[in-house]
């Protein structure tokens, strides 16, 4: 499986971000919301049931409001079906790229708006 249809999609909602990352049969599995404070970063995450995406959504709204020093929402659904670790493994790989190259665009555009 080469997971070509993966996608993040980045919503502007005010000062904050929405970062939506679905592939196979879309749906809402976990969101992360992260939020500077203090000199760290805090989240919060819901997780629906039987869903794994949370194991992903909680690191990729810390790093992205880390590096954009704003709130960030990550929300995460990505199934398909009897998937094997070693494909597991390359969606994470292909999510964690796609959230790297992202990052880099926008602190290239030096977008970072507080």
């Amino acid at each position: 499986m080469s997971f070509e249809d993966i996608k993040l999609e980045a919503i502007p909602v005010g000062r904050d971000l929405l970062l939506l990352i679905t592939g196979g049969v879309s749906h809402i599995g976990a969101a992360s919301t992260a939020y500077p404070s203090g000199e760290g970063t805090e989240a919060l995450t819901s997780a629906v049931p039987g869903h794994k995406e949370h194991t992903l959504s909680e690191e990729y709204a810390r790093r992205a409001s880390a590096s954009l020093g704003r709130t960030v929402t990550v929300v995460m659904g990505i199934h398909y079906d009897n998937l094997s670790k070693e494909e597991i493994k390359e969606i994470s790989k292909r999510t964690t790229e796609m959230l790297d190259h992202y990052l880099l665009e926008q602190q290239g555009n030096g977008a970072n708006p507080r």
